[in-house]
């Protein structure tokens, strides 16, 4: 065959061949890439693109070289997903290690090791921070009476500034709200009780929440870092209807409890609110709406992961019942609030009573 090379511009391969053991690996290199090159086919009298095919590359369908008049060029590269990049990540790798540690320490079962866990960590590290919650709550309800003062003050003076200046009332309302949001300011400085400081729980519980959760998801596949946790003792260490902690809950048990604790949480702290605000009716709503949608969600994953969601919602209820109680508050110097009351538990009682039932 008789042909004639058309080139525009060249284009430079290299390809390296990376032996690890006894899979080889090319790692193909591209320093330029042409915009076009043909032949002209005798046979056809049609030019062509001249395409570069190496018998190397048979079977590597990630790696297209294609040299063209309308180059093409394709390179797939196998990374990992985010989620498979955070559950294989330090934290989940620590959280990992202390599992297995605590579970070769004490010799318990790993269904007694996970709920053991749990508790300890949420004891030791959410209960602090939620009695600080509780009192940065306490504080900034505290001083809404004295913002209210302060707002009434600097609204009439700013009333009388109005009718000096000749503001407009557009105008007045800017400098209303500049000089009380200052104020706001100053008085949470004053003490220390900025409300961003109340949502530190959520910040350290959410983190220590995915990475325990991603942890006995790679324990129970077989993908962690410490593979014999899970051979010698996750498929033999349930107990009741979950025998074994690698497999999905078939009864569904552990997944609708989970997702009743839940709602039992939210409704708790949705009756603390006394006059909620559009804002808050929809946070509410939508921590409803999560926690049905986890029943399905922990009906699909290992009985350990299942079992740690559930001792953790346990735990983090009873830690909201304890933060009610008066000489628990007493202890822990929690300021008083308009919501307190002398009997928490009796009043959430009827007031349950009083919203479901009657």
């Amino acid at each position: 065959m008789m042909w004639m090379k058309f080139t525009r511009s060249m284009t430079f391969v290299t390809l390296r061949i990376c032996r690890y053991g006894s899979l080889a690996k090319l790692r193909p290199h591209i320093r330029s890439v042409s915009q076009g090159s043909s032949y002209l086919d005798s046979r056809t009298h049609s030019i062509q693109p001249l395409c570069c095919r190496s018998p190397l590359l048979a079977g590597h369908a990630s790696i297209t070289l294609t040299v063209g008049l309308q180059p093409r060029r394709t390179v797939t590269t196998d990374r990992p997903s985010w989620y498979e990049s955070v559950a294989d990540s330090t934290p989940v790798y620590l959280t990992e290690q202390l599992l297995v540690s605590a579970q070769q320490v004490t010799g318990l079962p790993w269904w007694a090791n996970i709920v053991c866990t749990t508790l300890a960590l949420r004891t030791a590290i959410t209960l602090p921070l939620g009695i600080y919650q509780s009192i940065i709550i306490a504080k900034v309800e505290a001083l809404q009476k004295e913002i209210a003062v302060l707002a009434r003050q600097l609204r009439f003076e700013i009333s009388i500034k109005a009718k000096e200046k000749g503001w407009s009332e557009k105008t007045c309302r800017f400098h209303f709200k500049k000089n009380l949001k200052r104020i706001v300011s100053e008085l949470y400085v004053r003490d220390n009780c900025h409300p961003f400081k109340g949502s530190l729980l959520i910040w350290v519980q959410l983190p220590m929440w995915v990475c325990l959760s991603l942890s006995l998801r790679n324990l129970s596949l077989g993908m962690g870092h410490v593979p014999l946790a899970s051979e010698a003792g996750l498929p033999t260490g349930g107990a009741l209807w979950f025998p074994d902690l690698t497999l999905p809950d078939s009864t569904w048990i552990m997944p609708v409890s989970l997702g009743f604790i839940n709602l039992l949480i939210t409704e708790i702290f949705a009756l603390r609110q006394l006059e909620p605000s559009k804002f808050q009716k929809y946070v509410t709503n939508f921590i409803r709406g999560i926690s049905l949608v986890m029943i399905p969600i922990a009906a699909t994953v290992p009985s350990s992961m299942s079992l740690y969601w559930l001792s953790s919602s346990c735990v983090g209820l009873a830690h909201n019942l304890l933060l009610k109680s008066p000489r628990f508050r007493a202890v822990c110097r929690i300021p008083p609030t308009r919501s307190d009351s002398e009997t928490p538990y009796k009043d959430i009682a009827a007031a349950f009573v009083a919203k479901y039932i009657k």
